[in-house]
């Protein structure tokens, strides 16, 4: 198996600022493995609802994750700073798919990488809805070069 290898800030176009908390701790003393999908989760909500892409209560159209994954290269505890640089890797006609790398202390490659796609959905039918003009701006501002 080939491990892949850990991102590099210089590769994300977007960073979202996180919090752990102490709860996020497992027993052996770093952030426990299901945490990194709530920050991954996080991150990428955050900017759809900065962006006016998602109205928690009224859009139309809700993302739902249809596939996720996580590689981990570092350990990340209690009291670190964390942030979560954030990228689209591929954007298709009804769904995104977003690397968010997070980053600890201001280093410069990753502590984990996730990835996740979204299919834009209808809230009522939860069938495939085509993206919207200005949710494709703001992913093709995040797409990696």
């Amino acid at each position: 198996m080939n491990r892949p290898s850990p991102g590099w800030r210089a590769d994300y176009p977007h960073f979202e600022p996180l919090q752990m908390h102490w709860a996020d701790s497992d027993i052996y003393g770093h952030m426990n493995n299901a945490v990194h999908y709530r920050l991954f989760d996080t991150a990428v909500q955050s900017i759809l609802i900065s962006n006016g892409l998602l109205d928690l209560g009224g859009s139309e159209t809700v993302f739902l994750v249809v596939a996720s994954g996580c590689d981990y290269f570092d350990e990340i505890a209690f009291g670190d700073r964390i942030e979560a640089g954030v990228r689209v890797t591929r954007l298709g006609t009804t769904s995104v798919t977003y690397e968010i790398s997070i980053f600890r202390n201001g280093n410069e490659q990753a502590a984990a990488t996730g990835r996740f796609t979204h299919v834009n959905v209808s809230r009522r039918a939860r069938c495939p809805v085509k993206l919207a003009d200005a949710a494709r701006t703001v992913f093709e501002r995040l797409a990696a070069s």
